[in-house]
């Protein structure tokens, strides 16, 4: 079965110890800022259906215009999970959040190509103001540990400028080949964050772990991202079919393995430490494209287009440090992943709804 290590039983026991209340012990309190968002969503649900901790989502709910969509209704009805609606951006929304939380996930940013394309310079604004601001809150706010959310974009300079080996271990020099792109402005808010987010912990005495993702993906991630395009371009029968990129490759790491590698990152990630979350199944762009395509059953043609500018040619993380300290291992092969993630696109799509900016408002067609 993939996924099954000797470490399994341990895993068993890590949950059984952190959320099990029956001893008496008071629950823990956790606060996931950006908590509405796709992965956020995820770990607040993961964690809710975990065992007994209080949870509060802090989030502006960008993503849904403003809105809490169904989905996340749902769960904060059925977990009496605490909503904290605010602009992040500002100091003055953290004076709405308690104080001395167990656990903060630091999950708050604007992600996706299309936004650092079009709109880069409120990348820099918003991420760098919830980074800071945050930072900032943790100085008086007596909170346990942190766990902040990278990406690999920061290491990707390295492998493209200096062939630093595939798969990418956590020790590789964060690198960024070309600083006026806005490809890279996503990358040089997380570097911020790595380093502040550590620096801070080490002088302020606070426990902080960082998990750098590798192409998380899954349903409810919006459409701003490769697969849930692929789901609407198919769905739109285009033909000739495109391939950006063909023989660039990636890795993705299914949203199940990825929120599971985030809470053993912060039940027994070591501080000042850095992990690489994700899957080491490395494939191309094309084999993707045309595994989603035999899914959607399409009898079309494909042909090779150019990549997206500032796109780099390979990504593969070397995971071996998380599954020494965390026991994490993927469990969700990619094939099974992208089917089931385009299975809920397609019954998403197949509801009835235009395609605006964000699919969490999309209006019933007329």
């Amino acid at each position: 079965m993939r996924g099954s290590t000797g470490c399994a039983w341990l895993v068993e026991a890590i949950w059984r110890e952190t959320f099990s209340c029956t001893n008496g012990a008071s629950m823990k309190s956790i606060l996931l800022l950006g908590g509405a968002g796709f992965i956020g969503y995820s770990v607040a649900k993961y964690l809710a259906g975990c065992g007994d901790c209080r949870i509060t989502i802090a989030d502006n709910f960008f993503r849904a215009n403003g809105k809490v969509d169904e989905l996340l209704q749902q769960l904060i009805d059925a977990h009496s999970i605490t909503v904290v609606k605010g602009d992040f951006t500002s100091p003055e929304a953290y004076r709405q959040l308690d104080r001395g939380y167990d656990h903060v996930y630091m999950l708050a940013s604007v992600v996706g190509v299309d936004y650092v394309n079009t709109i880069p310079h409120e990348i820099i604004r918003i991420n760098a103001s919830l980074i800071l601001n945050t930072l900032e809150w943790l100085r008086r706010a007596g909170c346990a540990k942190v766990l902040f959310t990278s990406t690999s974009e920061c290491y990707a300079g390295a492998v493209e400028g200096f062939h630093y080996p595939i798969p990418t271990a956590e020790d590789v020099p964060l690198t960024i080949q070309d600083i006026a792109h806005p490809r890279f402005t996503y990358a040089v808010t997380k570097m911020l964050g790595e380093s502040g987010f550590l620096n801070y912990a080490r002088v302020l005495g606070f426990e902080c772990s960082i998990v750098r993702y590798h192409n998380v993906y899954g349903p409810r991630m919006g459409f701003k991202h490769v697969i849930p395009h692929l789901a609407q371009r198919f769905a739109d029968k285009e033909d000739p079919f495109r391939i950006f990129g063909h023989d660039q490759t990636r890795s993705f790491n299914y949203i199940d393995d990825a929120v599971r590698g985030t809470v053993l990152t912060m039940e027994k990630g070591r501080s000042g430490e850095i992990y690489h979350i994700g899957d080491m199944d490395e494939i191309t762009i094309e084999e993707l494209v045309r595994y989603v395509g035999d899914l959607a059953e399409y009898s079309g043609t494909y042909e090779y287009a150019p990549t997206y500018p500032g796109s780099v040619a390979r990504r593969c993380p070397d995971i071996a440090k998380a599954r020494r300290d965390l026991c994490y291992e993927p469990e969700v092969s990619w094939r099974d992943g992208v089917r089931r993630t385009m299975d809920w696109y397609w019954e998403y799509l197949r509801s009835g709804v235009e395609l605006h900016e964000s699919f969490y408002d999309n209006k019933p067609k007329a």
